[in-house]
């Protein structure tokens, strides 16, 4: 009877380990997710705050740069890392897309990310620049401009930036914790494609860089 009642007892804490090993297994999968979702994200702020420290690579006009610690961001949000459905155009020809200054940049419409982003469908146009893809590392480049309902508060007033590279499937990753000012944002002497009103999302993207405050 004794060895019953040992062997049963047994049992049940083993039952109850294995559960909860399966729960805490299950959770820190989950963790993991996010948190490579979060470091992927600092790692690209930490990135581009290098590149506007070093004189090499910096957009700012030395006497913003002496001083540069930071730019500024909004708190990291992985519900702004959205799988897009991806549309291919492979029929689409060169267009010539105005900037800020006289220059024309060229660009091919190379696909449509189609998703939903605060209870909303979304489309934007996805471009590719024929002059950067005979680089090597440029070879699968690809360029979303856009603007929101932040623009002109927090955020630019000419829109944002993101930058892609072409996936294997038809699904997308639009990590809106990366969108950045396009340089003239920051500089003048710079020109930068402007925004197709085609690519306004319905929206406010409280993610990525905000406004640069000269001081």
């Amino acid at each position: 009877m004794k060895v019953f009642v040992i062997i049963a007892v047994m049992c049940v804490l083993f039952s109850c380990k294995q559960e909860k090993k399966y729960h805490d297994t299950n959770h820190d999968r989950k963790s993991l997710v996010t948190s490579d979702k979060l470091a992927d994200i600092l790692k690209f702020q930490q990135k581009l705050n290098d590149e506007f420290k070093d004189p090499e690579t910096s957009p700012l006009a030395d006497r913003f740069r002496i001083d540069f610690e930071t730019l500024d961001f909004f708190q990291p949000d992985t519900n702004y890392v959205i799988v897009a459905e991806f549309i291919r155009t492979p029929e689409a020809l060169p267009f010539s897309m105005p900037t800020t200054t006289d220059r024309e940049s060229t660009e091919v419409l190379y696909g449509i990310a189609k998703f939903t982003l605060n209870g909303k469908k979304q489309q934007l146009e996805i471009y590719q620049t024929p002059e950067l893809i005979t680089q090597e590392k440029y070879k699968d480049y690809l360029f979303l401009p856009f603007t929101d309902a932040t623009n002109g508060e927090e955020t630019y007033g000419g829109g944002r930036y993101l930058d892609l590279r072409i996936p294997d499937g038809n699904e997308i990753v639009l990590d809106f914790n990366k969108a950045y000012n396009p340089y003239c944002a920051y500089n003048k002497k710079f020109s930068c494609p402007l925004v197709p009103s085609v690519n306004h999302i319905d929206s406010r993207i409280v993610a990525g860089v905000k406004d640069f405050e000269k001081k």
